[in-house]
């Protein structure tokens, strides 16, 4: 069978979604995909970081395909339920989708060429720890690897959309410290660090900042009792933008808010800031964007080039000098237990992927 089979990708999908994977717990689904990778002819290794790489030897220079076989909580247990098109959880659950259809159609394309008789040559990676801020794609020594370019399967939107662009990252944590006293005997003589830090999220810019940048304060700790003025809260947070000046000028009135509201109540803060991920952007006429466009259009889809407000693994390799795009896989609703996916989608995603590949022996000398 020369073509995308969809009730074999069905069937892969739904196994890959009852095997528990959380980040940070990937043990047996990568000894599932070692396997699966290994029947198909692939040679398979697992690296120090635990990421599961295939080779496939084949004509022209290798092209990378990544997905990641983590997913979040709660990711226990997963029931799928398939009405029609539809693919969903009970309810309880993530359906896993993110990024488990990314690993099912990149499995699915792999079924398809191993059976060619002059099949591409092709660079497998499946990550651990995306979830977790890339640590998969970060412990990845691409050294160790052939491909000059790349493809994740790990967005969503309509079947044809193609990622050439996602934002730099940058993670705030602030502790402000204020002096404890009785709340009810003398709060007078405290300096409520809870206070301290509402006053500084209040009069921070959050949420969508512009068509590039957003903010989000995701977490905050302190206190020990109600008749405690607290002397201590712990705030988490971060600032993406795609374009460096509007990180650095958001990072900055985040840190101001946080200093003027210490500074006006008495207390202190120490403040880090971390660089997670720094931005690309790749040009519509890189050779992978036009690949890909040209494979969309191949199985009748108009392709839309657009850019990430979130980070993948695709940022890393492009980091690292690797060209490397994202094609959506149809999911919905992603990291809720409300999460979906249409079969129909997977199915033309993996169509997409394999005109693509498709390209690859032709285009060996162009390296």
């Amino acid at each position: 069978m020369t073509t995308v089979d969809r009730d074999r990708l069905l069937s892969t999908f739904l196994e890959l979604v009852r095997i528990d994977s959380p980040s940070g717990h990937e043990e047996t689904i990568a000894r599932h995909l070692m396997a699966r990778l290994q029947k198909m002819g692939l040679k398979v290794h697992r690296d120090v970081t635990g990421n599961v790489i295939g080779v496939l030897p084949g004509k022209g220079v290798p092209l990378l395909l990544n997905a990641h076989m983590d997913t979040v909580e709660p990711g226990r247990g997963v029931n799928p339920v398939v009405e029609e098109d539809i693919v969903c959880s009970d309810g309880t659950t993530v359906l896993g989708g993110d990024d488990k259809s990314g690993v099912a159609i990149i499995l699915e394309v792999l079924q398809v060429v191993t059976a060619w008789e002059s099949p591409p040559a092709l660079e497998v990676v499946f990550t651990v720890g995306e979830e977790k801020g890339l640590r998969g794609s970060k412990g990845l020594d691409l050294a160790h690897l052939q491909a000059k370019e790349g493809v994740v399967l790990d967005c969503g939107g309509p079947i044809g959309t193609i990622v050439t662009a996602a934002p730099s990252l940058e993670r705030i944590r602030a502790v402000v410290r204020g002096k404890a006293a009785h709340a009810g005997a003398e709060p007078e003589k405290g300096i409520n660090a809870i206070r301290v830090a509402a006053e500084a999220i209040a009069a921070m810019p959050l949420g969508r900042i512009d068509a590039e940048t957003t903010a989000n304060i995701g977490y905050i700790e302190g206190g020990q009792a109600t008749n405690i003025v607290p002397d201590r809260v712990e705030i988490r947070g971060e600032a993406r933008s795609r374009d460096e000046a509007k990180l650095r000028a958001q990072i900055a009135a985040m840190r101001r808010a946080l200093e003027e509201a210490a500074q006006c109540h008495g207390a202190q803060v120490n403040i880090e800031i971390v660089r997670s991920y720094t931005a690309f952007r790749l040009d519509e006429r890189t050779r992978i964007v036009q690949r890909a466009v040209a494979a969309a259009r191949t199985i009748g889809v108009e392709p839309r080039i657009t850019a990430s407000g979130g980070g993948f693994d695709a940022t890393i390799f492009n980091a690292a000098g690797l060209p490397t795009i994202a094609l959506s896989t149809g999911m919905q609703k992603v990291h809720t237990t409300e999460e979906y996916i249409r079969i129909s989608d997977m199915v033309r995603s993996a169509e997409m992927l394999l005109a693509l590949v498709g390209q690859v022996g032709n285009l060996s000398r162009q390296y």
